[in-house]
């Protein structure tokens, strides 16, 4: 009894430890968005007192940080509905056609986890300036979208092939075609996979800079990412303004982290306790 609170409270302290660890630069960041630029170089480590919000304003108006924000929202928004949605479609099929072709099949999609899409960039280009897309956010769409569909159909597909085949087999009985199985069955009881597969792609759709640096030189075109490096360029001497548009970048990602926690965490553990 002893050795497992012992355990118990090593674990939690190292967890703690590990928190102030990961939190502390988040925290370093957003306190010091808030402080005037003397204030930062006097202690950036001190709570910010009076709030100023100076750099936020600058940031979004003049800029343009609403305008890239708009963008990202869009690209990444629109990247991860086509993700979630062609990755449990595919998911579904995989999970419910067993055989050779189905297993290749499979081994592909998990193939594109171990080969980085940037290697393939110059290609990925040129299809882009064919279709006549370049310079504008829509060319990012299908760059995502295929860089976030191995993680979805393997992430999916495990998780439905643990779902019980026979409440599919009821579902044809009762005359249900496999579309409202799909709608009204599947997709409910892998909410969790779908939460996991939703985070764990937002962040390099939104955080990503290498597609945009590369195919957009338009600024109204610009992603947040993109965006926040030109003005970290324009506005080297201030940091205020530099910290506040790094926060204003990483808000969207730590809201549906917040939102969605309960549903990832289900879904990272799912299966760790069954024997």
């Amino acid at each position: 009894m002893r050795r497992s609170r012992s355990s118990n409270l090593a674990v939690y302290l190292l967890l703690g430890v590990w928190a102030l660890i990961v939190l502390f630069p988040l925290y370093t960041m957003i306190a010091n968005s808030l402080k005037r630029q003397k204030e930062i170089f006097r202690n950036p480590f001190l709570p910010p007192w009076p709030f100023e919000f100076d750099g936020y304003t600058t940031a979004w108006s003049d800029g343009r940080f609403d305008l890239y924000f708009r963008n990202s929202l869009f690209v990444t928004v629109i990247s991860l509905l086509f993700i979630v949605f062609l990755g449990s479609l595919a998911a579904y099929a995989l999970a419910n056609w067993r055989g050779r072709t189905s297993a290749i099949l499979y081994l592909l999609f998990v193939a594109g986890l171990m080969v980085p899409i940037r290697l393939g960039t110059i290609n990925i280009f040129q299809i882009i300036q064919m279709l006549g897309l370049v310079d504008t956010v829509f060319c990012l769409i299908p760059v995502y979208v295929a860089m976030g569909l191995p993680m979805a159909v393997f992430v999916l597909t495990a998780f439905m092939r643990g779902i019980p085949h026979d409440l599919i087999d009821a579902a044809h009985v009762d005359g249900a075609s496999e579309w409202r199985i799909y709608s009204s069955i599947m997709l409910p009881l892998v909410r969790p996979a779908l939460a996991t597969v939703i985070i764990f792609n937002l962040i390099p759709v939104w955080n990503d800079l290498w597609f945009p640096l590369i195919f957009i030189r338009a600024e109204d075109q610009r992603t947040v990412i993109l965006g926040v490096s030109l003005l970290f360029g324009q506005y080297q001497s201030n940091w205020t303004r530099i910290l506040s548009a790094l926060t204003l970048s990483a808000l969207p990602i730590l809201i549906l982290y917040l939102l969605m926690s309960k549903q990832f965490i289900k879904g990272l553990t799912a299966g760790a306790v069954k024997g």
